[in-house]
């Protein structure tokens, strides 16, 4: 067996990227089926299969495949459109509405009107019952079997599907939690089970309980997925390694992700910065910022050196404090419907057509405007040519689904209205590039932005003119980027402690036997999922804050300075941070800091499919050219005749001048009028500003 798949459940498409030893990559997309994805994923390998030169069975092609590594939206979608578990909750007397009071602070300040999410468990499900821990963990009241048994016989009355236990300072001591976990599982067997300190056991009691009953609201629902999945590939005889993405970009064994489902939450677009690194460095870049533009979502993320990881966030305003991946999303997607607000103004999303019934011009029954109907309105795509000819475009439907919807209520042509739609959905996707750079710190400009997803190189040039970003590479791969990262992820596992105390009085003994022990966890799991000793590796995190700040920071510890136990190290490198993070640091007015949580992530290397690397064939691309086609250019405000590239003929070191079309199977890209590009090794599209030929200087000389 040689072939390895990564595969990406959207809401729209489901993505294949192929990489069989010896062959050039192939990448494959079909239309999601949303009520059961499965279906969808063995579709596409039926497809795969029969596209095979020369032609291979679909048995025999299924015995060819070592390793899946799937991505899926399951718990995402569940979260989105609240169609999660049914959950009860079993938490301290006394706190049982955490989950609504939050964190006390109003996410708009200033809107009076804005109320807080209906939480994922009513509060009739939500049960609290006697027994309390300190904060050192020391019992102050012994725990009420009793309550826990009631609150049971009330689960199983209301015929509950799972159920979440969070106390206050289990993470000091999880003795109360373990004794009433037993009590449901020998009462409730068949309901999905979280344990707050078994999936995280940290400080700040709102993130533990939101992350906890997240776990819970989504953990039956991904498990019967991973049950169709796995049942509909042990029924086409795949019989090698099944491997699910998880939200910090590794992957793991379907086992754990059943345990802790939470950590699918960005299952989907976890792929992408890896991959989007890995072209970056193509480049000489060690740093980029991926953007993904789909069907249904959009999604923006940065990388320095690796893909920037954060240790909380929010999906749906739910709280989530597991490591994973810094994306932003937002909903603006190729299905995503343009419409008229209150004030008459015009609007992108959030809501999307998806695959069904899809925009107006799939012909599928849609009837209102998409960004997919006015990127057809506007020449950039090719009725016939859709998903290399295998959909045609309905541009008549397209046409009246924006008179009537966008039009006619705005005064405007269909085309004005069109490119007001396009333009809009562009500054939507620019500021949310904003939201993973400027508001980190940093400057896109400073930044080649990685364009991915099948809509996505037909904007991203309003978007880097919009973020004044000179240079962008729209990969080989770009509509199926997520897929392909997904083959670039390692395992990975992540842990996390709580441990208060001061730098400058650290008991490093202490430390380093916390730091053990995570790494002792961590070692039995990549034991179980058979990674070899020489391909494992730790990482070591701590989160830090100066005295009587109320957030922290976090940055990684070498291992030679927690070895050594090198206080004065680890100081430095907290200053540093929190200067980069907040511009300004107390190191000289000698404020003390303190620890906060210790992380450890343990990681098994797997291996990476073999990159392309193409001869170089000089400037001259005329040969891929395919025809003219009328197009609008948004720099001139009017249609312009410009030629129309066949992207698989294009070689390394050809040239394309603005404004001009590429055209792939599975994707469209737009060069306008203030950009040209140039082909790399890759086989992926280098975008630059003209008159910024130094940034690709090394390709236009033949290197």
């Amino acid at each position: 067996m040689s072939t390895k798949i990564g595969i990406d459940v959207g809401g729209t498409f489901t993505d294949f990227f192929v990489a069989e030893a010896g062959c050039e990559p192939r990448i494959h997309k079909v239309l999601s089926t949303p009520h059961d994805p499965s279906i969808a994923v063995i579709q596409g390998l039926e497809e795969i299969a029969a596209s095979r030169k020369p032609a291979m069975d679909f048995a025999g092609f299924v015995k060819t495949i070592d390793t899946i590594v799937h991505g899926t939206t399951v718990t995402t979608n569940a979260t989105l459109t609240h169609t999660g578990a049914k959950c009860g909750l079993i938490t301290t007397q006394g706190v049982r509405d955490a989950l609504e009071m939050r964190r006390g602070i109003r996410e708009e300040q200033y809107n009076n009107r804005y109320t807080n999410v209906p939480p994922l468990v009513e509060r009739y499900l939500r049960v609290g019952v006697g027994g309390r821990m300190d904060r050192m963990g020391r019992e102050i009241e012994p725990l009420s079997l009793a309550d826990i048994e009631a609150s049971i016989a009330l689960f199983k009355a209301e015929k509950v599907e799972a159920v979440a236990i969070c106390f206050m300072n289990a993470f000091a001591n999880p003795e109360h939690e373990r004794k009433a976990a037993e009590l449901v599982r020998k009462h409730l067997p068949g309901a999905y089970l979280t344990v707050s300190t078994d999936l995280l056991p940290s400080i700040r009691f709102y993130d533990r309980i939101s992350t906890t009953a997240l776990n819970s609201y989504v953990g039956p629902k991904l498990s019967h997925y991973l049950d169709q999945l796995t049942g509909r590939l042990k029924g086409i005889g795949f019989d090698g390694l099944l491997l699910i993405t998880q939200s910090n970009g590794g992957v793991m064994a379907p086992e754990v992700a059943r345990e802790k489902s939470a950590l699918t939450l960005l299952s989907g677009p976890a792929g992408g910065p890896g991959a989007g690194l890995a072209y970056a460095n193509v480049h000489g870049q060690n740093r980029c910022i991926t953007t993904d533009m789909g069907g249904t979502s959009f999604e923006a993320s940065m990388a320095v050196d690796a893909p920037v990881m954060v240790n909380d966030g929010e999906i749906a305003r739910h709280r989530i404090a597991l490591p994973m991946l810094g994306i932003h999303t937002i909903g603006a997607g190729g299905g995503s419907i343009g419409w008229i607000d209150e004030g008459g103004m015009l609007r992108m999303g959030p809501q999307s057509a998806g695959a069904d019934p899809g925009p107006a011009c799939y012909g599928k029954g849609g009837t209102r405007p998409t960004s997919t109907d006015a990127n057809l309105v506007l020449g950039y795509l090719n009725p016939g040519f859709f998903a290399g000819g295998r959909m045609s475009l309905d541009l008549a439907a397209a046409e009246q689904a924006i008179a009537e919807h966008v039009a006619k209520p705005l005064g405007l042509s269909v085309v004005e209205a069109a490119a007001g739609m396009y333009r809009i959905i562009c500054n939507n996707m620019a500021q949310g590039v904003r939201e993973v750079t400027i508001k980190r710190g940093f400057d896109p400009r400073e930044f080649p932005m990685i364009v991915a997803g099948g809509a996505g190189p037909i904007h991203s040039c309003l978007i880097a003119d919009e973020l004044e970003m000179p240079f962008q590479i729209v990969p080989r791969e770009s509509s199926v980027l997520c897929a392909y990262g997904m083959l670039m992820g390692d395992i990975k596992h992540d842990f996390v402690r709580t441990f208060v105390s001061r730098l400058d009085g650290l008991d490093w003994s202490r430390l380093k036997a916390v730091i053990a022990e995570m790494a002792k966890e961590g070692d039995e799991l990549l034991n179980s999922e058979r990674i070899a000793a020489d391909r494992r590796s730790i990482a070591v995190k701590l989160d830090c804050r100066y005295l009587k700040q109320y957030h922290e920071v976090s940055f990684e510890v070498p291992m030679a300075a927690v070895e050594a136990g090198d206080t004065a190290a680890v100081t430095r490198l907290f200053h540093a941070e929190h200067n980069r993070l907040y511009g300004y640091s107390l190191e000289e007015q000698k404020v003390p800091a303190e620890i906060i949580n210790v992380r450890v992530q343990a990681s098994g290397v797997t291996d990476k499919p073999a990159g392309r690397s193409e001869p170089y064939a000089g400037p001259d691309g005329s040969a891929a050219i395919k025809g003219e086609r009328m197009v609008y250019v948004p720099e001139d405000k009017a249609f312009r005749s410009v030629p129309v590239y066949d992207g698989h003929k294009l070689k390394h070191g050809n040239r394309v001048a603005g404004p001009a079309m590429i055209e792939e199977i599975t994707t469209a890209i737009f060069v306008s009028a203030s950009f040209d590009g140039v082909c790399d090794r890759t086989g992926s599209f280098a975008l630059y500003r003209k008159g910024r030929e130094d940034l690709v200087a090394n390709i236009l000389k033949g290197a």
